[in-house]
C-alpha cells in the first residue's frame, strides 16, 4: 500500500511534534510555522518519514530557504521545491538534500483546474529536468475528468505523487496510492485540511484497508 502521509500545518514546534504522535509519515508544512520558526530541528529530529514543505506568500524568500535547509540538515526524508522556483534558489535546496540523502521533491500546483493531457506529460517531463526524485502535481479537478487525467499520469512509470483538489479530485487521494503513487497526502482529522479534497487519516486507511482486503 501507497504511504500515507499526513499534511500537517502547525504554528508552533511543540505543536508539530505533538501531532506528529502515532503517526509514521508526515509533510511538515513550515510556512505555518510562527516567526522565528525555532524547534525546526527537534520536529526533524525522530526517525519518522517526514516532507519538509514551505510554500511561497507568506514568508520571504530567504526564510523559506533557511527552513528549508535547516530540516534537510535535521533529517528531513523529502524536501519539496516547486516548479518554476528561482534557479539559484531552488539549486542550493537541491544540493543540500543530495549532500544529505533527502530526496527531492519537486512540485506543480494549478489552483484554478486542471491542464489538458498534453500539458500536464509535458509539466511532469519539467520537474524531472528540474532534478526530482519524485514529482508531484496537484490540479484542481472541476470534473471526473480531470480526476481521470491526473490519475492517468501514473502510467507514465517515474515516481509521481497526483493529487486533484476540490470534491471532485477527492477519487485521486484514493485511487492513486491504488495505481502505484508512493505517496498520497491526506488531513489529521476532518476540518484541518491544509488542501481541499484532503481526506482525514484514519478515514482513508479504512478505505485502503477495505480495498485491500476485498
Amino acid at each position: 500500500m501507497s504511504t500515507l502521509c499526513v499534511s500537517l500545518a502547525e504554528r508552533t514546534a511543540d505543536a508539530f511534534i505533538a501531532a506528529l504522535a502515532g503517526v509514521d509519515c508526515a509533510e511538515i508544512r513550515l510556512d505555518a510555522l510562527e516567526p522565528p520558526g525555532d524547534g525546526i530541528e527537534r520536529i526533524f529530529a525522530g526517525p519518522r518519514t517526514l516532507v519538509a514543505t514551505c510554500r511561497p506568500g507568506g514568508i520571504g524568500e530567504d526564510t523559506r530557504q533557511a527552513r528549508l535547509i535547516a530540516a534537510i540538515d535535521a533529517g528531513a526524508s523529502y524536501v519539496d521545491v516547486e516548479l518554476g522556483a528561482e534557479a539559484a534558489w531552488a539549486a542550493a535546496i537541491r544540493d543540500r538534500a543530495r549532500s544529505r540523502g533527502c530526496k527531492v521533491i519537486v512540485s506543480f500546483h494549478d489552483f484554478a483546474g486542471t491542464p489538458g493531457r498534453a500539458e500536464l506529460e509535458a509539466i511532469l517531463d519539467r520537474c524531472f529536468a528540474a532534478g526530482a526524485d519524485l514529482a508531484k502535481i496537484a490540479c484542481l479537478a472541476r470534473t471526473p475528468a480531470d480526476a481521470a487525467r491526473l490519475l492517468g499520469l501514473l502510467a507514465d512509470g517515474r515516481p509521481l505523487v497526483v493529487a486533484g483538489m476540490g470534491p471532485a479530485g477527492a477519487v485521486t487521494r484514493v485511487a492513486a496510492p491504488l495505481l502505484g503513487s508512493p505517496l498520497t497526502f491526506c488531513s489529521p482529522a476532518e476540518g484541518r485540511e491544509t488542501a481541499p479534497g484532503q481526506i482525514p487519516h484514519a478515514a482513508l486507511e479504512a478505505i485502503l484497508r477495505a480495498i485491500e482486503n476485498a
